[in-house]
This record gives structure tokens, C-alpha cells and sequence, in this order.
């Protein structure tokens, strides 16, 4: 078995407390607010860090004693640190700092740990298929086309906050923006950056955490938060699979473990330019923000 791809806290990180409302989105229907794709996806404040005596976690997450258990349907309904994706599923309202979007099918959160610039997690909410390895999932046809269409939708929020983060940067959205604050009519405005194309949607090959979920991600890598080798390689190597490529083929070497821990194990690549950088994580964090400066500016 490949080595874990992320440390388990990597995924998602819950708040403290609950605020007094949840935003929802239901497939289909839009905010009338002129500025709703950033009050969605704006982080909001975070709560108090609980106190460093206490022997409790954070509220909402499993304590990471805790085993992983079935009921007597079978359903799981406490886990460890890895299991700690089903509170997102059973009880996204407790969740107002991480949840973007809920709908009967998938709950939408903003990773707690992002490894770029815009880093989301889709997680269905069908007990049939959660518990499953994304690639067994997958085969059912019909989870596939409706995990893709959520994901779709998804990716578009994303690349609105992306826009949102670096358009004022972007030369080939300059002259998008100066329409748009000179009040041309939305119809009417020159094409600007496709942001939509910096979204990358797939899975680990191996993920960390106990349930089913999907990365949608800007493609810069750009955080603090990334700290290490398994967390660059899981999403630049063929260890991050494209939802767009499932269902696998039963002989494709992506299934396949000793494939998988090669590319955990490989020499770091710049996503960007390919310039090679061996075992220099140092070196190619620099890079990146070089890159990342760059990037912005397209």
C-alpha cells in the first residue's frame, strides 16, 4: 500500500465553534448579492483556539483514539483523524468556516490545509459509495456522471475565487477589468483569463482520509502549507488522477502500488516550467514563488 499522501489534518481542519447560519447553494440556483461569489467563498472569521491544556479536539472532529467503526446498517460512524470527513457529510451545518456549498449529493469545504491558492474538497454523501476507494466508486457509471457535474460546478466556483485572488495581476484580464469598472454591460465585455483552465479536479491514487473525496485545485501550489515532498509529488505526479480519466482501466499502472510509491518518491518537477530539482524541496519553494509571480501575471 502507497504511503498516505497527506497527512490526515492535511484534508480538513473544523472549527471550534458553530456561527448562526450556513451558506447553501442548491444545484441550479445563483445569489442576486453583486458580490456573491466572494462572500461564499471568502474565509470566514475563525474561531477561538480551544485551550492547550485540553485533551479534547476540535469540536466536530473525532477524537483520534477513536476507532473506525460500522453501524449495524453498515454505514461508518466514528473514525480517527482519517475518518474525520463524515462529520462534513452528516452534519455540514456545524461547519460554517469550512462548508461552501451543500446539496443532497455532495458537500462542498474548502480544504483546512490548502496546498494552492484555491484547494476545495467534494464530498459525496452517499453511504453506497463514500466508504468506497475512489477508483472501485468510480466504476458505478452512474455515481461517476454525477460526481463529474458536481464537480463541474464546483471547478466554476473555484475559478471564480481564483479570479477573485489574481486578476488584478493578470495582464490578459486587464482589459476585462477596466470594462467592468467603467459599467459595460456583462454581454458586452472583452474576454478576459480563462480561469477555469487553471482548475485541476481529480483523486489520490491512494487518499489519506477514510472517505470518498475530490481535489479541486488551482493548478500554482502556492502555500504555506506545503511542507514536503508527499505534498507536492500527490498532485504533480500520476498519484493525482483526473476525475475526467475514470473509470480506470483494469491494466492501467496507475492502480498499481509500486507505481504509485515511485511517484511519491520521485524528484521534484516545477509544475510549471519542468525545470527538475532532485530531492531540493528548499530550492523548488523558492522556484515556485518565482513561478507563482509569473503565473499570476498572464
Amino acid at each position: 500500500m502507497a504511503e498516505a499522501a497527506e497527512d490526515p489534518q492535511d484534508f480538513a481542519k473544523s472549527p471550534t465553534a458553530p456561527s448562526s447560519h450556513l451558506h447553501e447553494i442548491s444545484s441550479g440556483s445563483q445569489s442576486k448579492k453583486r458580490n456573491a461569489f466572494a462572500e461564499l467563498m471568502a474565509p470566514k472569521p475563525k474561531a477561538a483556539r480551544p485551550n492547550a491544556s485540553s485533551s479534547r479536539p476540535p469540536a466536530g472532529i473525532p477524537s483520534p483514539t477513536h476507532k473506525r467503526t460500522k453501524n449495524s446498517g453498515g454505514k461508518t460512524t466514528r473514525s480517527k483523524w482519517s475518518g474525520a470527513l463524515l462529520e462534513y457529510i452528516d452534519h455540514p451545518d456545524r461547519f460554517p468556516q469550512q462548508v461552501i456549498r451543500v446539496t443532497d449529493k455532495t458537500v462542498l469545504i474548502r480544504d483546512g490545509f490548502p496546498k494552492a491558492t484555491v484547494h476545495l474538497l467534494l464530498i459525496p454523501r452517499s453511504p453506497d459509495h463514500y466508504d468506497l476507494h475512489p477508483l472501485q466508486a468510480f466504476q458505478d457509471k452512474d455515481f461517476l456522471a454525477m460526481m463529474r457535474d458536481e464537480a463541474a460546478s464546483a471547478a466554476r466556483l473555484a475559478a471564480a475565487e481564483l479570479q477573485r485572488n489574481i486578476s488584478s495581476f493578470s495582464v490578459s484580464s486587464k482589459a476585462r477589468n477596466e470594462a467592468m469598472d467603467n459599467g459595460v454591460p456583462f454581454d458586452q465585455l472583452p474576454q478576459g483569463r480563462d480561469y477555469l483552465s487553471d482548475i485541476r479536479i481529480g483523486v489520490h491514487a491512494h487518499p489519506s482520509m477514510d472517505h470518498l473525496h475530490v481535489h479541486i485545485i488551482s493548478r500554482d501550489m502556492h502555500s504555506d502549507k506545503l511542507k514536503h515532498r508527499k505534498h507536492y509529488n500527490s498532485f504533480n505526479t500520476p498519484f493525482f488522477i483526473p476525475l475526467e480519466d475514470c473509470p480506470l482501466a483494469e491494466d492501467d499502472e496507475r492502480r498499481n502500488t509500486s507505481f504509485q510509491n515511485g511517484n511519491l518518491a520521485k524528484g521534484f518537477v516545477c509544475w510549471r516550467c519542468g525545470q527538475e530539482f532532485g530531492n531540493k524541496f528548499a530550492e523548488l519553494k523558492r522556484h515556485l514563488e518565482t513561478e507563482f509571480a509569473h503565473w499570476k501575471a498572464e
